[in-house]
Parts: structure tokens; C-alpha cells; sequence
């Protein structure tokens, strides 16, 4: 999820998060990651610059939720510090560091990545025992991405026809989107889909 470094987008990152999550079925970790999501995007706003372009990613191989915030600045280095008292700053690594199982930060040639990490009690990764992607994880990503996204005409229920083709619209605009994107960051298109259709 792309945003631009502002206090006032720490809000709509916030409401994101609790979508994914409770569309993974995470409810127990929403306040904490949106906590920690704060805290990370708001470090950004103060220690690399109002207006810088970053982005969080958030992803799950069912033992674990992975939260990541990625800015291009690879010198302002998130670091645990030991504010005073009555200091008004200081303390978000702090509160990550503590919310988290773990976290830490990994510097490439044009971006950083802050991570943490936090354990999901009583899940098993959304994959089927042949390698392809559960149909339980496909219906979770449509339910976030009709929220970003709803479909253009309402439908019956009950009409299995017309629902049908209101998913696979949706499906259609979802792979669509998420290939514009990969063109956009240079990626190759073609070889993508040959890829996901040879795996299919």
C-alpha cells in the first residue's frame, strides 16, 4: 500500500491494516499491529520527512504476520533509545520493540525496510498441501480488494450466474491492477502471466 508521509495518512494506513487482517481472520492482532504501524510510518514523517513517498506491506505464511514500512531514505536508521521522562518523543521503537516478537531493519542501495513480526496463535499458512494458493486465501484477497474496489453493479445472491460474473470481474480488475503495478516498478508483465498459467 503505497502512501506519502504525512500525519494524517497514518489514519488511512490504520483503517487498511484492520481491513487485511480481519479479512485473514487476525482480529486478535489488529489494535497491535496498527499500533506498531503507527508508530513505524510516523518515524518516517519525523526522522526522514513530511512528504516522503513510502509504503507498507503487510503479508502472513500463516505461523506469522509480517508488517513492513519501506522509505528511500537508507541513512535515518530506526534505533532503540531511552527517552527521558518527560521527553515528548523517542519512545516508538520502543513500543514496537516491545509489541513485536521481533523487528529490525534491512538497508538496500535506494531503500530501507523496517520490519516486525508477530506470531499468529492457532493458524497454519493458507496453502494447499500441493503448492497452490488455498481458495480460502483467494477469498479473503477479493473480500479486501471489493472493499478498495466494489464491484461496478449490485447482484442477486442467489442468482449463481450473476454472481459468478461479478467475481470474475472483480478477479479480472484484481489481476489487471496488481500487473499495472508490476510494469510501473519495471517488472515484466508477459513473463507473469506465463508464469501464474503454467503454475494454474
Amino acid at each position: 500500500m503505497a502512501f506519502t508521509a504525512h500525519p494524517e495518512e497514518v489514519a488511512r494506513l490504520r483503517r487498511d491494516v484492520r481491513l487485511h487482517l480481519r479479512a485473514w481472520g487476525l482480529d486478535d492482532l489488529v489494535d497491535t499491529a496498527q499500533l506498531c504501524v503507527s508508530e513505524l510510518v510516523s518515524n518516517i514523517v519525523t526522522h526522514v520527512g513530511t512528504g516522503t513517498p513510502g509504503s507498507l506491506v503487510l503479508s502472513t505464511g500463516g505461523a506469522r504476520l509480517r508488517v513492513e514500512v519501506h522509505d528511500p531514505d537508507t541513512r535515518a536508521l530506526p534505533t532503540l533509545v531511552e527517552a527521558e521522562i518527560d521527553a515528548e518523543g523517542g519512545r516508538g521503537m520502543a513500543l514496537v520493540a516491545a509489541l513485536a516478537d521481533r523487528w529490525g531493519v534491512q538497508v538496500y542501495d535506494d531503500h530501507k525496510v523496517t520490519w516486525c513480526e508477530f506470531a499468529v496463535e492457532g493458524s497454519s499458512a493458507p496453502i494447499a498441501p500441493d503448492g497452490e494458493p488455498s481458495v480460502e486465501r483467494a477469498d479473503a484477497l477479493l473480500e479486501v480488494y471489493a472493499t478498495l474496489k466494489p464491484p461496478a453493479c449490485s447482484y442477486d445472491r442467489e442468482s449463481g450466474r450473476v454472481r459468478r460474473r461479478v467475481e470474475e470481474e472483480s478477479v479480472i480488475d484484481m489481476v489487471t491492477d496488481l500487473l499495472h503495478r508490476l510494469r510501473a516498478h519495471g517488472g515484466d508483465v508477459d513473463r507473469a502471466l506465463d508464469c501464474a498459467q503454467s503454475r494454474l
